[in-house]
């Protein structure tokens, strides 16, 4: 039956554009292991005994850099654990607010971390490569176990960009790591180049 001129059709619910703004668990999972595979490449181009050695006054070293990502990522699921143990409470849509995704990833806008960093947790270059390893395999462990919960209903602030929920929280966790994927690139480039010698 032809539709009368004039037919509108019936336009997106605010819930439904959101709801096709929130990445599905599986895109978010091959995000995250993009995500740690171009990481792990760029810390290849840092040779072990430069691992903690600054490239400039006020900025981290490669081994303090993966420090953070360690703690960041270990303190997002720790919260997430907790917060998933009690039913979701009611937020109100005017307090889901947060800023575009694209800013997690983005190095225009510097900002300083929450959480201070942890000395004690600075070691040698593959030690630490494992121990990222080590905390990505545990997030991706939640992330599956948590799979029968509704993540959209639990929420956690951002200390700068607003509140995400859980869901979406994962996908922090990718968007920081390529954010310092190209920090972990800039502190490659700035270290002095080491010379071999030729031996005759």
């Amino acid at each position: 039956m032809q539709k009368p001129c004039g037919y509108l059709r019936k336009a997106a619910t605010p819930h439904a554009i959101r709801a096709k703004s929130v990445p599905s668990l599986q895109s978010i999972t091959e995000n995250l292991a993009r995500a740690e595979k171009e990481f792990l490449a760029a810390a290849d181009s840092v040779p072990a005994d430069q691992w903690k050695s600054c490239p400039g006054e006020g900025r981290w070293s490669a081994g303090e850099l993966v420090c953070h990502l360690i703690m960041v990522e270990r303190a997002i699921i720790k919260n997430a654990t907790r917060l998933l143990q009690s039913p979701p409470k009611p937020r109100p849509l005017s307090k889901r607010f947060h800023f575009p995704m694209a800013l997690v990833e983005s190095r225009l806008i510097p900002r300083k971390t929450p959480i201070p960093l942890d000395p004690a947790l600075v070691c040698e270059k593959d030690k630490m490569l494992a121990q990222l390893r080590e905390i990505r395999e545990r997030t991706r462990v939640f992330m599956e176990e948590s799979a029968g919960k509704n993540l959209r209903k639990y929420h956690m602030p951002h200390p700068f960009l607003g509140t995400f929920n859980v869901l979406e929280w994962f996908q922090v966790i990718a968007s920081h790591q390529l954010r310092h994927t190209k920090q972990m690139i800039e502190i490659a480039a700035a270290l002095p180049k080491t010379v071999t010698p030729l031996h005759k």
